[in-house]
């Protein structure tokens, strides 16, 4: 593994301060891409029906067609750009209400000052700072099924990282290896694992003591892995593969550790104010089923008692909010663009098709073999659709009837769907988010890749222990 990080430090004594392509435009290329292969793949379709325990429209297995190609044409594709932010509308907005809070609460001082008080309490044991991040944000995901949400702290934890001698990099690790770590040991998270297991007709939430193991090992092992790079990049700064980009976009952007004073009692009611609502947020995901309406209720009252203790007046909460909205563009226009490639594959009748030749070929693998081949399955599949609960309703139906065919539990092939649904959300380019966090960081999607490819080895070696594990037990 060392040996993909040699050279790192050579390569950045010769590589020149470039332009590199804008996450935007890559998406751009990957919508222009996916038109192309409606030219080439056949088109066809499932039958769908709605589901009565999910209301969500699901695949009838074995109902697949052949239909008349419906290759898209210029038109179409700049059509779906603006589709594309239509269906994202309710996450876009979601993440505006959450950019506009996190200002408010900002605009008040009361995190910066109080990351910059602990900071100077951690000084010299800087590192821990990456397990004190990291699971509250794997949690996040686990519990709740956060990931979107994350997008907001981008800002304060790569200042923080960049502060204590860190890079974008191991900032980016924090929040999204934590959060990809959370999804794929998935405990509660009503959007991924417990719409599968509705499909599936298990009780919800149900072998909860095996995820609970497999969510601290992956957590544990993400853990260390950042914490690894992030002491490499500390002893020798010029070991980051962004230590050229930090140079130049992010050296500014330290946490002033002088002359720190203690939170004002404003301040203090401003965080009180602000834990509370995550607190309720979290427990409304979990007792009552919120989502993004109630949350960005939640979110949005937040902002504004928080940003009234805080010392805010109206006028100035009104100007945080725009700017927290202005902040969070970015990765509301990703978002939409990701979203943009699914509606070019829909639309040309090509994804359904694309979804019955790899189930097809998952047929055809024996028994045992059967977990790792649907975990494979989920993690290629995820690169097209990476919404979790959008892709539990297409191949649950389908993975359901291969598990009954094979002699497999039903919750083996859960597990294979959400474990599958994870890794890829961070590695692949249709991820709006992790190229809006990037671009927030400043740091090319290469760079990126190349950080994380290592960890995806492990992360691949851990999942298939827990579904080989499963499938022995009869899980």
């Amino acid at each position: 593994m060392l040996k993909l990080f040699q050279n790192i430090e050579r390569e950045n004594e010769s590589i020149k301060k470039t332009d590199t392509l804008h996450p935007m435009l890559l998406m751009v290329i990957v919508v222009v891409v996916c038109a192309f292969m409606s030219f080439i793949i056949p088109a066809g379709q499932y039958e769908r029906v709605e589901s009565e325990e999910t209301g969500r429209e699901i695949v009838v297995p074995d109902s697949f067609r052949y239909v008349e190609k419906t290759p898209v044409n210029l038109l179409v594709v700049l059509e779906s750009l603006t589709l594309g932010m239509q269906e994202a509308a309710g996450i876009i907005f979601f993440l505006l209400i959450i950019g506009g809070m996190f200002a408010i609460i900002n605009g008040t001082g009361a995190l910066n000052v109080g990351m910059a008080n602990v900071l100077k309490r951690l000084k010299g044991r800087e590192i821990l700072l990456i397990p004190i991040l990291m699971i509250p944000f794997g949690c996040g995901s686990a519990f709740c099924g956060n990931f979107e949400e994350f997008l907001v702290f981008v800002p304060l934890v790569l200042a923080c990282c960049i502060t204590v001698g860190f890079d974008s990099l191991t900032a980016v690790g924090i929040i999204f290896i934590a959060a990809t770590a959370g999804y794929a040991g998935s405990i509660t998270n009503a959007f991924t694992e417990g719409t599968a297991q509705k499909i599936a007709g298990l009780p919800l939430f149900s072998g909860m003591g095996l995820r609970i193991v497999m969510f601290i090992c992956l957590e544990a092992v993400s853990i260390a892995y950042v914490m690894w790079l992030a002491h490499m990049v500390k002893v020798n700064p010029k070991f980051s593969g962004s230590y050229l980009y930090d140079e130049e976009f992010n050296k500014g952007k330290k946490i002033k550790l002088d002359n720190v004073g203690k939170l004002t009692n404003r301040q203090i009611y401003a965080l009180i104010v602000f834990l509370l609502g995550m607190i309720f947020s979290v427990f409304g995901m979990i007792k009552w089923g919120y989502y993004v309406d109630e949350l960005a209720g939640i979110f949005l009252a937040v902002g504004i008692i928080g940003g009234a203790v805080g010392g805010l007046r109206p006028k100035n909460m009104c100007e945080f909010f725009i700017r927290g909205c202005k902040d969070m563009m970015l990765p509301c226009i990703m978002i939409g663009l990701a979203n943009a490639a699914i509606v070019v594959l829909s639309g040309a009748n090509v994804m359904d098709t694309v979804l019955h030749a790899m189930t097809g070929t998952l047929q055809e693998l024996p028994g045992r073999a059967l977990p790792i081949g649907m975990f494979i399955f989920h993690e290629l599949f995820n690169v097209i659709v990476p919404s979790g609960s959008a892709q539990a309703a297409i191949t649950t139906p389908l993975m359901v009837a291969l598990a009954d065919k094979a002699g497999m539990t039903r919750q083996t092939a859960v597990l294979a769907y959400q474990l599958g649904d994870a890794f890829t959300n961070i590695m692949a380019p249709t991820g709006g988010e992790i190229l809006a966090a990037l671009a927030i960081c400043r740091v090319p999607f290469g760079k990126w890749v190349r950080y994380l490819f290592p960890l995806f080895i492990i992360w691949w070696l851990v999942a298939f222990a827990f579904l080989m594990t499963a499938s022995g037990t009869g899980f």
